[in-house]
């Protein structure tokens, strides 16, 4: 079994309060995060809180896309959210996942980290792809994206 951690961070030109609200309520991911745009007739399911703690996200859609849900598990507003992420689809697995908002300047330093392990079909998978090249460009698009978002308020 073989671990990986994919992490990438930006400074945006906002708040962090309000950087942690378009990430702490899974129905503003519409508008930053990278895998949006992979299938436009995504199946998404919101449940649990509306956000926070107990706020859940589930989808389904093409092979691209996949399947799973995610959690948020943990929340130091405005500094930290903390998210347990499950594949389904095409592989299994669990990524937990944190974003952390650090005051820097004039602006926030955001940072995303995932950590997994390639078990199974995905260990084999991994010996040919590389998770933080593979994972990581998508985390590069979502923070430019979320840095669009709070810009666009």
């Amino acid at each position: 079994m073989s671990s990986y951690t994919v992490t990438r961070n930006a400074l945006i030109p906002a708040p962090a309060t309000e950087l942690f609200a378009l990430v702490n309520n899974f129905h503003e991911w519409t508008k930053w995060s990278p895998w949006e745009t992979v299938d436009p007739n995504m199946d998404r399911t919101y449940s649990g809180s509306q956000s926070g703690v107990g706020a859940k996200y589930a989808w389904s859609g093409n092979s691209k896309a996949g399947s799973g849900n995610m959690e948020i598990v943990k929340v130091s507003e405005p500094d930290s959210i903390s998210i347990r992420l499950e594949f389904t689809k095409p592989f299994k697995a669990v990524n937990p996942t944190v974003f952390t908002f650090t005051p820097e300047g004039s602006g926030t330093r955001v940072t995303w980290t995932m950590t997994g392990e390639s078990k199974g079909i995905a260990k084999i998978f991994a010996l040919f792809m590389n998770m933080d090249k593979m994972v990581g460009k998508d985390f590069e698009k979502g923070l430019a994206q979320l840095a669009q978002a709070t810009a666009a308020k």
